[in-house]
């Protein structure tokens, strides 16, 4: 590995070339002749014959996903609510999430041993109404203490950092659902980073009192897998299955209004970023103000940093949405949005 470094190959590169993520035959081709002229010293800047299929519509991954446990397609517009009740006069949820240690598949033949809520990563999506009581009830069924730390508003004893809930404990966090917007929750345990790349978190969602506009509205949580874990990622995603969202493009309809929620809990790498083709979106940071701040086609994000995009599209057919980090997007952070009429 380390002579292919010397070399200018990075990492990342030769485990394309290896095959690792069974990458497609036209993006391994392109990324041997990229090698190849930079041995020669011509500089490998793309100018070389073959380099045009490294274009983003030539990657791909080999083979598929078995989806049974986990579909990333249902997960999209899948919101657990939880069990709704009324005491004391109010409307209550409550939850249920569980710590587990799960193998999942991130691409074909490529398996991560997880940390996971319920059994997936990201875990389920919660979603509540501002003012409501929110009850979850946290089951450690994995082999080390973990927390679930929920951004937002609360008491400092349900902050998920200092009350570390060991294997084959349980415990209970209670507070109400405020601020409305999107945001997200995470295990809170040292070491921090570990918790959270194994893939313990999930988008947390509270709806304004009057609500929003009606839209079609799904989930995206940019994330990534140190699969050789060497402290760098091999494989990026939106929710978690790497080009899934290219070989199973999102349906959506013309003119109809589509509302993402969007959070990125990438580790390792500072920056990801989401970008729409032939579009611009409205964007509302964090979700916690009923204006948006801008209108654009590609948004940065740093870690924890999350958002709400709002667009349509006046033409039918396919149009890309892809991390505006090349690597990323050549590495499974791809996908496809299909508009019908």
């Amino acid at each position: 590995m380390g002579g292919a470094k010397e070399r200018g190959v990075s990492r990342r590169d030769f485990l394309r070339a290896a095959g690792t993520l069974g990458v497609s035959g036209a993006l391994l081709g392109a990324h041997v002749n990229r090698v190849q002229s930079q041995e020669k010293g011509q500089g490998g800047d793309g100018s070389q014959e073959g380099t045009a299929h490294s274009s983003h519509g030539g990657n791909e991954t080999t083979g598929n996903v078995d989806t049974s446990g986990f579909d990333p397609s249902k997960f999209l517009r899948d919101f657990y609510r939880g069990e709704e009740r009324r005491e004391g006069g109010r409307t209550v949820r409550e939850y249920e999430l569980t710590a587990e240690d799960v193998e999942i598949e991130v691409a074909p033949g490529v398996t991560y041993p997880a940390w996971a809520y319920n059994g997936q990563v990201p875990g389920p999506t919660l979603r509540a109404t501002e003012g409501e009581r929110l009850r979850v009830v946290f089951k450690n069924q994995g082999a080390h203490p973990h927390t679930i730390h929920f951004h937002g508003f609360h008491p400092a004893n349900m902050d998920g950092v200092f009350e570390l809930v060991g294997p084959g404990e349980e415990f209970t966090y209670e507070f109400d659902a405020e601020p409305f917007g999107m945001h997200l929750y995470h295990c809170h345990t040292s070491p921090l980073r570990k918790h959270i790349e194994k893939g313990l978190y999930g988008a947390f969602i509270i709806d304004p009192e009057e609500g929003r506009e009606e839209a079609d509205e799904m989930v995206m949580v940019m994330n990534g897998f140190d699969t050789n874990f060497d402290g760098e990622n091999e494989v990026y995603a939106v929710n978690t299955v790497a080009f899934h969202y290219q070989k199973n493009p999102i349906e959506i309809k013309k003119g109809e209004l589509i509302r993402v929620y969007v959070v990125n809990v990438l580790e390792f790498d500072f920056i990801n970023s989401f970008h729409t083709h032939a579009n611009f979106f409205n964007y509302y940071p964090t979700g916690t103000r009923l204006e948006p701040s801008e209108f654009t086609d590609t948004k940065m994000f740093a870690q924890g940093e999350r958002g709400i995009m709002e667009f349509r599209y006046d033409f039918p057919g396919r149009f890309m949405f892809h991390a505006h980090v090349s690597e990323f997007a050549e590495l499974g952070w791809m996908g496809l949005f299909d508009v019908k009429e």
